[in-house]
């Protein structure tokens, strides 16, 4: 079964799934929905669309963590916000915003259909929306789109692509390793085991529905390749 592989790297990326009001939290890896919305933005679908949601949202996705980031935080401010039961306008209004700085993932999704992993593939590197990493002005950097992205292997084994990190990590006596252990995060879709997420796309993003799916942790082995020469 094939595997589309999107990098998810960046100064700062967040991907929210809990949020209210003035708190803005993060989900240590990529959350489903947002995987999604960045794919819909690369492919020039609208969030009134329904179907080309759903239609990506079957496709069961992997997260390997190459490098987890550090959790941080800022703030927001804004004036004369309406509360929301507009009974009141108050005056100054501050918002914590969590974030991840420098964290890098290698994200897999699997499906039967090519023809649409095809044309996501392609759209990643012709993107008719800017992409961002969960929220805008979060630039991925290096891109999201690998040239070698779409493989003809299952999520787990695709999942052992190439490390993405930054320096590849090196031994007690200043060697490079031979191999790496990295964790990852797999869709459970055989039973209810696992973390629960509520990160499941259920309709249009217009919609702003969202379901329930199931993650089991794993890892996989990555050998020391060297990083490919630039296209």
């Amino acid at each position: 079964m094939p595997t589309l592989l999107l990098r998810l790297a960046g100064p700062m990326q967040s991907w929210g799934t809990r949020s209210r009001f003035d708190e803005r939290d993060t989900d240590l890896v990529p959350s489903k929905s947002g995987v999604i919305g960045l794919l819909c933005a690369a492919m020039g679908v609208d969030r009134e669309e329904r179907e080309p949601v759903l239609e990506l949202a079957r496709l069961r996705m992997g997260v390997r963590v190459d490098q987890p980031g550090v959790l941080r935080y800022d703030y927001q401010t804004a004036q004369n916000v309406i509360a929301a039961d507009e009974s009141k306008i108050h005056p100054t209004a501050v918002s914590n915003r969590y974030y991840l700085a420098d964290a890098v993932f290698l994200v897999g999704l699997e499906g039967e259909n090519r023809e649409l992993l095809e044309r996501a593939h392609w759209s990643l590197g012709n993107p008719v929306w800017p992409l961002f990493l969960g929220r805008k002005g979060y630039v991925p950097s290096p891109g999201v789109y690998l040239k070698d992205g779409l493989r003809d292997e299952p999520l787990l084994e695709a999942l052992q692509y190439r490390y993405l990190g930054r320096e590849w990590p090196k031994d007690e006596q200043g060697k490079d390793l031979e191999r790496l252990r990295l964790p990852v995060m797999l869709e459970n879709r055989e039973s209810s085991e696992g973390s629960l997420r509520m990160d499941q796309p259920l309709g249009s993003f217009a919609e702003r529905r969202f379901g329930a799916r199931f993650v089991i942790p794993g890892w996989v082995e990555v050998r020391h390749v060297p990083e490919p020469a630039p296209a």
